[in-house]
């Protein structure tokens, strides 16, 4: 039976080796050139302009102009989800690099999931505010309950006002190192943007890890109720 959408075409664009690895780059949440990506790719400027036009095709990449440059995102958080959870399925059945990153274990610790906090911190985030009753979970997904905010509150978190109905203020995205929930939407976005503003972590140069300091992790945990 052929019913619902084809995934065909999206799954052999993501399959390629190349292009995984633009998506991958592009996972940390920032905006890179074409240039960058090639090089982070290992694929030369010439090949990763077809590469780049067959996903910005596909809707996975948008581009922005700013002076002589282009420069690179993932289109939005529904092909970050996406990406991220083929991440933990490639995780759960063995599919892992050959040759790990010196950096591997700080990228499971903490790190950059597009735009929220992920990694086994990511998912004590998530847990420890659902423990203190800061959602309440229904059949629609999760909302900020009024414990919730409050606690956030307390910590100087500003949360924009949505212009798309699109981008709910918190859901749950499935870790691929912890194989547990992590918080994302609006919320996770701005959580991790507070953490950045108190100095309790930063990020590393060309990675998705988030590095948090001593001072930076207790002040979480504690926070948290740790």
């Amino acid at each position: 039976m052929r019913d619902g959408p084809n995934i065909t075409n999206i799954a052999a664009l993501i399959g390629d080796h190349a292009r995984a690895e633009v998506l991958g780059l592009l996972m940390g949440g920032m905006a890179l050139t074409a240039t960058e990506l090639a090089d982070g790719a290992g694929v030369t400027r010439q090949t990763i302009s077809g590469h780049l036009a067959k996903l910005l095709d596909a809707g996975l990449l948008s581009v922005v102009a700013q002076g002589r440059h282009r420069y690179f995102r993932i289109a939005g958080a529904e092909v970050a989800q996406l990406l991220e959870s083929l991440m933990g399925v490639a995780f759960g059945t063995g599919a892992v690099r050959v040759r790990s990153s010196p950096r591997e274990p700080a990228l499971r610790k903490a790190r950059v999931c597009y735009d929220h906090l992920a990694g086994e911190l990511g998912v004590l985030l998530y847990a420890s505010l659902a423990r203190h009753h800061a959602f309440a979970v229904d059949a629609t997904g999760i909302t900020l309950t009024m414990a919730g905010r409050e606690r956030i509150d307390a910590l100087g978190v500003v949360l924009e006002k949505s212009t798309s109905t699109r981008r709910p203020l918190c859901r749950t995205c499935l870790d691929w190192s912890e194989r547990r929930d992590h918080l994302a939407g609006r919320l996770g976005t701005a959580l991790l943007e507070r953490f950045q503003e108190l100095g309790w972590a930063h990020r590393v140069p060309d990675s998705r890890v988030l590095a948090f300091s001593i001072e930076g992790e207790t002040a979480l945990r504690n926070w948290l109720g740790q």
